[in-house]
């Protein structure tokens, strides 16, 4: 048995005893409707969970996680929730909002590692998440059967390598998956060890036959901008985030841009500060809940980027110290979240609408609206 292996069981082991065996009070359910937000996060005491927080940012619900979270899949008709593990990890937990059960785990199988994103199907009865095949490298869109106790069912490729975020689309039936086109292996923990042979990609895939429906690549003098975070506007365009691994002297001036099925990539076009302002790093996208806007975080620079999506501008720029989490409030508003534990409701344009902090934790790269 190889030592790859071992390190993979031991960890997963570890966070099915803690997620297991932990005592979650009289406070484990809360009522459905007074949930706002799920995010993962570094607690006071150093130790990492899943954070169920009100509209007023105030904690709800504790799950604790033995290792380090990252997105959050929800399906809002039936209040379940999944949160994956932080790339290269293991195990995905599963809870439902209003229900005092114990958090179930799960795993990729034998040869796989999460990337950390997933997504449900419509009907809630699958769940999608991006995955490594570790022996070839390339990617894989694991599909799971809910009612199964998140049986593993099934995998499509995503025609590419590394893929981060994938999403199913408004449509119901088209997974985007964003391929940052980087190498990874558990051995090797989150170094990349192709950054000089990277093949990023955005490609659209069937969800129910896996067949690949389009695929974009970056190439050139931007084969280098690694493809991770997608989201998708009201007229179905998809937007993404991408994180330069190029020299920091060659940063593109823009590191947002949108494609779609039939539309090629298309970065936005610089308007004054670009992507050196953004250090060269996006980490997490979220569209407003009527879809005009996008929001991007850049946590590096501690900014976060508002675009118009009917004009593909630039329309607001944000301060937040280490802000990455995104979410949509109302119609046009957004919530963000940072790593010292703040959380702060703003506009498109960049207006702050109110922020609170909660003393000593830290939130993890991404927030998700409920309801």
């Amino acid at each position: 048995m190889s030592s790859m292996v071992i390190d993979r069981r031991s960890m997963l082991l570890g966070t099915l005893a803690f997620v297991g065996g932990a005592g979650f009070g009289p406070r484990f359910a809360v009522a459905d409707d007074s949930v706002a937000y799920v995010t993962a996060a570094r607690l006071a005491d150093g130790s990492f969970g899943i954070l169920l927080l009100s509209g007023e940012g105030a904690i709800l619900r504790e799950v604790p996680l033995s290792a380090r979270g990252h997105d959050i899949a929800i399906h809002q008709p039936s209040g379940r929730v999944v949160v994956f593990a932080r790339r290269p990890g293991a195990f995905a937990v599963s809870f439902e909002l209003d229900k005092k059960t114990v958090p179930h785990v799960f795993t990729p199988g034998e040869g796989r590692h999460y990337f950390g994103h997933g997504s449900f199907s419509v009907d809630g009865r699958l769940l999608y998440a991006s995955e490594n095949d570790i022996a070839t490298g390339m990617g894989v869109i694991g599909v799971y059967d809910v009612a199964r106790s998140f049986k593993k069912i099934g995998e499509h490729s995503t025609f590419g390598m590394g893929p981060h975020e994938i999403m199913l689309l408004a449509d119901g039936k088209t997974i985007a998956a964003g391929n940052g086109g980087l190498d990874t292996t558990p051995d090797a923990g989150r170094e990349n060890l192709n950054v000089d042979s990277m093949q990023p990609s955005l490609t659209f895939v069937d969800a129910e036959s896996g067949k690949l429906l389009a695929k974009h690549e970056m190439t050139g003098d931007l084969k280098s901008l690694s493809l991770r975070h997608v989201t998708q506007d009201a007229k179905g365009v998809v937007w993404f985030g991408g994180q330069w691994e190029g020299s920091p002297s060659q940063t593109p001036p823009q590191i947002v841009g949108s494609a779609g099925l039939d539309r090629p990539l298309r970065l936005l076009e610089p308007q004054g500060k670009g992507g050196d302002d953004l250090k060269g790093y996006i980490g997490a996208m979220a569209v407003s809940n009527d879809g005009r806007f996008i929001a991007a975080s850049a946590p590096k620079a501690g900014h976060v980027l508002y675009v118009d999506t009917e004009t593909a501008t630039v329309v607001g720029r944000s301060n937040l110290k280490d802000v990455c989490g995104l979410a949509p409030e109302g119609q046009r508003d957004f919530a963000a979240s940072s790593g010292f534990g703040v959380i702060r409701y703003e506009t498109a344009q960049a207006r702050t609408l109110s922020e609170h902090a909660l003393q000593d934790i830290a939130f993890d790269n991404h927030l998700r609206r409920v309801g």
